[in-house]
């Protein structure tokens, strides 16, 4: 049953990127640190989403009913994962991830008001964790999370405005506890991960000066994460997640754009997101696993920002796992559907986002030592 343990923790996570407020890359997932023993892990994921709409009002020049083409371009994303049996008691795991990232392009030529416009966001993090495990049973663990974060945009229909930021490094913690039966494959954890504000020097060109700056503090979103798994029968395990985002708290709001406006923000989310995952993994032959799972996060209504229209997602997703003695390596794909979402510009709807879609794919090795 423990092959198929550690498969299922990490296959909740395979290939899952185009999160919520299509800027998160990862949940955040600290599933190395239960790995058996020392153990490292390399980790790549990539998405190729095809997110387009069209426009509903004349926004002038741009007419009722040009289309926006494609504006999501492919992503990519590496880890690393490292993790250390100090005592019987005692562990440690160092990870490296990219938690968020967008890289948004309006194609020009198509008619539509943001053709040109453009938007990248990039971080990258490193989480150090300590885990106590007070009992078999019983364990509970906390972090410190490093976080870098830049950006940079250009929205022709807002004056021709232009911003960039230099690169923050920022803190952030984790704290959780989580509850086993291993006679079983039973786990519950449960993760509070903090969020973590940053100061990012911006500089500005628009028609109210080139070059102006200033400090602009964006704070990416405290989450919590609810993992859990159980052997069902021989073979078979049930896994899933539970997360909620507190994307409400998100805001990017640089000064001259604000003044340009009237006080709105570059990017906002007005709702908290709740995503849920639940899959069922299969032992088939000694070295040999294979998973199903799925993925819900609601739409949360209202205006959604031009910069990632959609609103909510549902998933599929499968992934295999191969165990040769210390070694583990997994593959999952997964199919994105992306709910329906409007824009808007100055209050008044801009663009209407229907049947837009994502494929995922995730790629993990893992090595124990």
């Amino acid at each position: 049953m423990n092959k198929l343990t550690c498969t299922a923790i990490t296959l909740a996570t395979a290939g899952t990127v185009a999160n919520a407020g299509g800027i998160e890359l990862t949940n955040q997932s600290i599933a190395a640190l239960f790995e058996q023993g020392n153990y490292v892990e390399f980790s790549f994921g990539s998405i190729n989403p095809s997110v387009s709409g069209t426009q509903v009002g004349t926004i002038p020049p741009a007419l009722t009913g040009s289309s926006s083409g494609d504006l999501a371009e492919g992503l990519e994303y590496v880890g690393v994962a490292l993790k250390f049996a100090l005592t019987d008691k005692i562990d440690t795991a160092l990870i490296l991830d990219r938690p968020y990232g967008a890289e948004i392009a309006y194609p020009t030529g198509t008619g539509y008001f943001a053709g040109g416009a453009m938007a990248t966001l990039r971080s990258t993090a490193v989480t150090a964790i300590g885990r106590y495990k007070f009992t078999d049973n019983i364990s509970a663990y906390a972090g410190i999370r490093q976080q870098s974060l830049n950006a940079e945009a250009f929205i022709p229909f807002v004056a021709g405005w232009t911003g960039s930021t230099e690169t923050d490094h920022s803190f952030g913690y984790l704290v959780g506890a989580a509850y086993e039966k291993p006679e079983i494959a039973l786990r519950v954890a449960l993760t509070y991960h903090s969020s973590i504000s940053h100061d990012l020097p911006t500089t500005e060109t628009s028609p109210l000066g080139a070059g102006n700056t200033s400090i602009m503090e964006v704070n990416t979103p405290q989450a919590i994460n609810l993992d859990f798994q159980t052997g069902v029968a021989p073979g078979t395990l049930v896994f899933g997640q539970v997360r909620w985002v507190d994307w409400s708290e998100f805001d990017i709001s640089p000064a001259d754009y604000g003044t340009l406006t009237g006080g709105q923000s570059l990017v906002s989310y007005e709702d908290d997101t709740f995503t849920y995952t639940l899959g069922v993994g299969r032992q088939l032959t000694e070295n040999w696993a294979l998973s199903g799972f799925g993925v819900y996060e609601p739409g949360t209504g209202g205006f959604k920002s031009n910069l990632f229209p959609p609103d909510g997602r549902t998933a599929v997703g499968v992934a295999v796992t191969y165990t040769q003695d210390n070694f583990k390596l997994q593959a999952g794909l997964q199919h994105v559907w992306f709910g329906d979402g409007t824009t808007q510009v100055g209050g008044a709807p801009a663009g209407e986002f229907t049947e837009n879609t994502a494929v995922a794919f995730g790629l993990k090795a893992g090595f124990s030592f």
